[in-house]
């Protein structure tokens, strides 16, 4: 699929994803694209990562683990679009609706909210419960500012990976390259973990992800700036400050974009030292505001969120038109 095709195909799965998102009532009844995938990988690492086998075994097995996995997703998700575009222009259409299912704008917006909304009507103990939904982090250890800052770098780094990400490799290559990505992002979150059982087997996984994402972050970052510069509650002079100083401590080569920008834009200190079950992780703070954030900065992140949604959504346009052009 070349961009003339891939790129309306964008902007049509951002328009039906951020209007309907994934319906419930279809999770519950068959699940979703990305649980499928999910099964498929468990069942990988059940058979391949044997723990008798040596270190450089397990990393050849995982290496083998993720080729079988791409090759699958690839070839299912190229013959349903295949399919799709026998029926002609028209195909885009079911096209996008299997595409929008891999795309977490509306879901990834409900479940920040949801924090913001715990923590008004229920304070402390409903902001744990619902920011326990959406990071890995041990709510316990949160007060309300952990709370408020764990859900807003969950905002931002989500940002990247669950919606611009896959639109980017949705805008590249098509469904198979979203596809593709799912599989990879999927697989990292499973399997590339730095635990005795994963740390061999899921090597060519996180590596394969941090690849994958390199450009979506920056171009996640640039949107954030842009749309502080587009919101009166934002300072986009902090964003690109924030960004061009801390992006690069962050641990993940990636993740320190989108959170310094975030932080930058809101005057909040993001990130920094935290505790993952049991776990401190010492981390660089991104931005150098106050790092007293509450349920009113969760609301502006979630505003900034939606005018970078909508800046995203104008320039597939804009690709789009230019191609047809």
């Amino acid at each position: 699929m070349n961009l003339s095709a891939s790129l309306p195909l964008l902007v049509l799965a951002l328009t039906i994803e951020a209007a309907f998102g994934y319906p419930q009532r279809f999770y519950a009844a068959i699940g979703h694209p990305v649980t499928w995938i999910g099964r498929l990988i468990g069942t990988l690492d059940r058979r391949l990562n044997r723990e008798t086998a040596s270190s450089t075994q397990r990393k050849a097995m995982g290496v083998l683990a993720l080729l079988l996995l791409l090759a699958a997703v690839a070839a299912l998700s190229a013959l349903a679009q295949r399919l799709c575009l026998s029926f002609g222009p028209l195909g885009l259409i079911p096209l996008a609706l299997l595409a929008s299912t891999l795309i977490a704008q509306r879901s990834l917006y409900e479940h920040v909210a949801r924090v913001a909304e715990g923590l008004e009507r229920d304070g402390l103990a409903g902001g744990r419960r619902a920011v326990s939904m959406i990071v890995g982090r041990n709510p316990q250890t949160l007060d309300e500012a952990g709370v408020s800052r764990a859900a807003i770098e969950s905002l931002a780094e989500n940002f990247s990976d669950g919606i611009v990400a896959p639109a980017f490799w949705l805008g590249v290559g098509g469904l198979p390259g979203i596809a593709a990505y799912k599989a990879i992002n999927t697989a990292d979150s499973m399997v590339g973990h730095r635990t005795p059982r994963h740390l061999a087997f899921g090597w060519a996984a996180a590596r394969l992800d941090d690849l994958v994402n390199l450009p979506a972050s920056r171009l996640t970052a640039l949107l954030l700036v842009v749309s502080a510069a587009l919101d009166r509650n934002a300072d986009a002079a902090g964003a690109w400050g924030a960004l061009r100083r801390d992006a690069g401590k962050h641990r993940s080569p990636n993740a320190g974009w989108p959170e310094a920008a975030m932080a930058g834009a809101l005057e909040l200190r993001l990130a920094g030292p935290r505790i993952y079950g049991e776990t401190r992780v010492e981390d660089h703070w991104m931005g150098d505001g106050r790092a007293e954030a509450n349920a009113a900065d969760i609301r502006r992140a979630l505003g900034l969120y939606r005018k970078a949604c909508g800046l995203l959504w104008a320039l597939a346009l804009i690709g789009a038109l230019a191609m047809w052009g």
